[in-house]
């Protein structure tokens, strides 16, 4: 308490701010990486939430309040060792604040578009260009393999041709269709 005595009352709120939305975040960072809790707080301002045409966007997020209000405390204590004025501290602060509370939601939102299931959408095969693995009979006689590139991993897949020749290893081909599940039909690319 002697720490908060020689201070104005502005100066004790934004230490006090600070030093909440510290210990917060602190708390928040330890439970991000024990795995506690991290839905569960985001859940609790989803009624405040702005998407961003649909993109998942979200600006006010619990995180987000409470980056806000951290470096709103940090920045209202620096200017006001620095001789601002009460006003001019306050817009400093609150500007600061908002800056860090825009990188929070940006940093959660390209966070959450790094995260892929690693489940195969055979659809987003199509139109794309691969190599034969194993040969591929000709017209439909034998089913073979190819190497795509699919949703960001290198996969193997069972593939059939319409061609009149064998597709041989190293043959370079384009998927057009979808046969089943776990068929893909592919065409010659010629060179």
């Amino acid at each position: 308490m002697d720490f908060f005595d020689g201070m104005s009352t502005i100066e004790q709120t934004y230490w006090i701010v600070a030093l909440l939305g510290s210990v917060i975040f602190a708390g928040i960072f330890i439970m991000t990486f024990v795995g506690g809790g991290d839905a569960d707080m985001d859940a609790d301002m989803s009624d405040l939430e702005v998407d961003d045409a649909g993109g998942g966007f979200q600006f006010f997020t619990f995180k987000s309040v409470v980056a806000f209000f951290t470096i709103f405390g940090w920045t209202g204590i620096t200017c006001i060792d620095n001789g601002l004025s009460n006003l001019a501290t306050l817009l400093v602060a609150t500007l600061a604040g908002m800056a860090m509370m825009a990188l929070t939601a940006l940093l959660f939102y390209w966070m959450s578009k790094m995260v892929q299931s690693g489940t195969l959408k055979m659809a987003n095969a199509i139109g794309v260009v691969g190599e034969v693995y194993l040969p591929i009979g000709a017209n439909r006689s034998r089913s073979g393999k190819v190497q795509l590139k699919v949703q960001g991993s290198l996969r193997e897949l069972e593939a059939i041709t319409d061609s009149s020749e064998e597709l041989k290893t190293k043959s370079l081909v384009k998927v057009i269709e979808i046969v089943s599940d776990e068929l893909l039909l592919v065409e010659t690319l010629t060179k």
